[in-house]
């Protein structure tokens, strides 16, 4: 993505205004991709020393391993999915979520004779789905992306988001039980002859599970908590002056109060660990802080990439005609879910997808909910949410990663891992008859 996204951009460009090409590279593609950097790359690298952290410190194994024991053989799949999204809503990364898991998946799921395929798209009931952009005060970077466009808050749409988030998590349990019982109908177990099987994870208490727990509550609370006091401390707008003779700077402080709260809440996260796993975080923090800082760089170029190929797409006056089509969709959300979700399908990237979304045509969703009385919430937690549906095609990174690491193929596991993705589609636009058939946000 960072090297073919400005070659595909200025491809365009030389097949529309040929002389253009040096400017749209140095005015709309870096220019952009800049200003995405600015705006993200904190909340990229807090999350991804956060979730490293958590790995290192084993609060995310004796986490696993305590749900995991709790859940059992009957409950073997939902307390998966559970241990998934409370480490995913308490802002570790989804990669970071799959190693984790992964070894008490296979032996929970071995001991219920549940079949080995079925752990892909359990892990991704919980990682991808409802705990990542339809819980509000989720500090995934897909539900902060939306707040630097609509100038709203991770707690947007606090009603709508939980209940797009139980049908999520109700229909994907009913699926993969009835997966399970049909499994169990043909007699098939967990399988022989799997590769990367783990061996017996380590559930002994080294770690207090309530310990374990307590970074990720940090996180989620005072995300919350930052959420509501920022405005109080600022106000609307805050004006920087350093020094006297300085040019004061003028910040609009309702577009940052999602990233600044998120941000503040990882920091806090991140001393919560360092604070109670000094002893094994400080042994090994210079390898896992240099780890997640690669991997955060990765994960942010990409994304800007894809946000700079946006803007210089939709300066083009082909872009005109795009808009045009997408007018003939009247409903204002049902336009916004259709076009996030399919750029996300498209790229195989929810925050991808989602930036590309909003770089081009916010304008246009903002003035068409203005137009039809629609709170700036209830765009925000469907663009959030959109972008988290189609995203999970068969190229997408995260699926390809998950899929690496349990040792199963397309072939074998992506079928029920598409139902996911459809469950999790089919949710937007159930949260928009919802808003439509009762106005609550």
């Amino acid at each position: 993505m960072i090297l073919f996204a400005p070659v595909a951009a200025l491809g365009a460009v030389l097949f529309t205004v040929p002389g253009a090409v040096l400017p749209a590279y140095s005015a709309l593609f870096m220019d952009s991709l800049a200003a995405f950097v600015k705006s993200y790359f904190p909340v990229f690298m807090l999350g991804a020393l956060f979730g490293k952290l958590i790995d290192v410190s084993g609060f995310a194994r004796a986490l696993a391993a305590a749900i995991s024991r709790a859940a059992g053989r009957r409950h073997a799949m939902l307390g998966i999915v559970v241990i998934c999204a409370l480490m995913v809503y308490g802002g570790v990364s989804v990669f970071v979520v799959a190693f984790a898991v992964y070894p008490f998946a296979a032996e929970l799921f071995r001991e219920a004779a549940i079949p080995k395929r079925l752990i892909p798209a359990t892990m991704s009931l919980g990682t991808f789905t409802f705990a990542m952009d339809a819980l509000p005060g989720s500090p995934q970077i897909q539900n902060i992306i939306p707040t630097t466009f609509f100038g709203t808050t991770t707690m947007a749409a606090p009603i709508l988001g939980p209940i797009g988030g139980v049908f999520i998590l109700a229909v994907g349990m009913l699926y993969l039980d009835s997966r399970r019982r049909a499994a169990a109908a043909a007699g098939e177990g967990y399988g022989t002859g799997h590769f990367n099987e783990p061996e017996a994870p380590d559930t002994s208490a080294r770690v207090s599970p309530y310990l374990a727990f307590l970074p990720l509550a940090v996180v989620a609370v005072m995300n919350i908590v930052f959420t509501e006091a920022i405005p109080r401390w600022y106000g609307p707008t805050t004006t920087l002056a350093l020094t006297p003779a300085a040019t004061p700077l003028v910040l609009d402080v309702s577009r940052q109060i999602g990233v600044w709260a998120v941000e503040a809440a990882l920091v806090l996260g991140i001393a919560t660990v360092v604070v109670f796993a000094w002893s094994r975080v400080s042994v090994s923090f210079a390898k896992a802080s240099q780890l997640a800082i690669t991997g955060c760089l990765l994960a942010t170029l990409n994304t800007a990439s894809e946000f700079g190929f946006g803007a210089v797409i939709a300066a083009l006056p082909g872009f005109v005609a795009i808009q045009s089509a997408m007018k003939a969709i009247a409903n204002p959300l049902v336009n916004e879910a259709v076009t996030v979700t399919a750029l996300a399908g498209m790229t195989g990237s929810a925050s991808g997808g989602l930036s590309l979304a909003l770089a081009a045509m916010a304008g246009q969703f903002k003035a068409a909910a203005l137009a039809a009385n629609i709170p700036f919430d209830v765009l925000h937690r469907v663009a959030a949410m959109a972008c988290g549906g189609m995203d999970t095609l068969p190229h997408n990174g995260a699926i390809i990663t998950l899929l690496a690491i349990t040792g199963l193929t397309h072939r074998q596991a992506y079928g029920d891992i598409f139902v996911i993705t459809c469950i999790k589609t089919t949710a937007v636009f159930v949260v928009i008859a919802v808003y439509y058939a009762t106005g609550i946000v």
